[in-house]
């Protein structure tokens, strides 16, 4: 199974431009939503606005040089290594789901266009990469969901309890948990029974309600995130903190209360 190219053996029923049209189709559905939302809500707006007010506080003027060094750090740091969510589990899970997601998505889009047809040999890995992106997707999704969501863990709701802002993490849960069952139903060969055509469909439908409602989950955050993260380490470096008073240089006093109960409201 993990090593079995699945877009390829649904090539026997399904054209292969049916598969590569319906992922252009997704990826037009994700530019469509993005800017929708960044029409509506104005994020866009926000950020740039907000860098002119810190650019009239700024105390020095950052040379290109010391621009990209900010970029370098911030993408390695913030971006690629979560590194603002700590060292406990939050970050772990984190980075099992955003890794996870990055390989089940790349191997998806390279094997249906490159290797979707009947006659096309796939090479092992990226059906591996595939496989394991999705279980490292659903490990690191289910761990947040059950355990680690802020509501959950900090404010007591049930783990069952589900608000607009919860719709990517489930419908992204709901893709891979559902191509991996239809993968694995796929290689036992079950002589067109309906279990395998029952989950590739619920895949289908989890992939329309990830890559068509954009809008309405905090799929565009994957791109506002790294933008805000950047500008806030701008806004350090030349010292106008985003018009924010700077840390005082006095010792932290928080009372013995502090002692009582490991930090975790927000």
């Amino acid at each position: 199974m993990i090593t079995n190219n699945p877009f390829s053996i649904l090539s026997e029923t399904v054209p292969a431009i049916a598969t590569q049209s319906f992922v252009i189709i997704m990826a037009v559905l994700v530019i469509i939503g993005t800017m929708v939302d960044i029409i509506h809500k104005k994020n866009v707006k926000y950020f740039f606005e907000n860098a002119k007010k810190a650019k009239k506080s700024a105390k020095k003027i950052l040379t290109a040089g010391e621009k990209t060094s900010v970029l370098i750090k911030t993408v390695a740091s913030d971006v690629l290594t979560t590194s603002e969510l700590g060292t406990g589990k939050r970050r772990v899970a984190h980075l099992l789901g955003m890794y996870g997601t990055i390989l089940f998505w790349l191997a998806s889009v390279i094997m249906i266009f490159c290797y979707s047809s009947i006659d096309s040999v796939t090479p092992t890995i990226w059906p591996l990469l595939w496989h394991v992106g999705a279980i490292m997707t659903v490990l690191g999704g289910t761990w947040f969901w059950f355990f680690l969501r802020v509501d959950v863990y900090s404010e007591a709701h049930p783990w069952y309890r589900i608000i607009q802002a919860d719709l990517f993490v489930l419908s992204l849960l709901a893709t891979a948990t559902f191509g991996l069952i239809w993968s694995f139903l796929q290689s036992l060969n079950l002589n067109h029974r309906w279990d395998d055509k029952l989950f590739l469909i619920l895949f289908i439908i989890s992939n329309i309600v990830l890559f068509g409602g954009v809008y309405w989950s905090k799929f565009a955050h994957m791109f506002y995130k790294p933008g805000a993260a950047i500008q806030k380490n701008l806004a350090e470096a030349d010292g106008s903190r985003d018009n924010l008073p700077p840390p005082v240089d006095a010792p932290k006093q928080y009372g013995l209360g502090i002692d009582r109960e490991k930090a975790k409201h927000y």
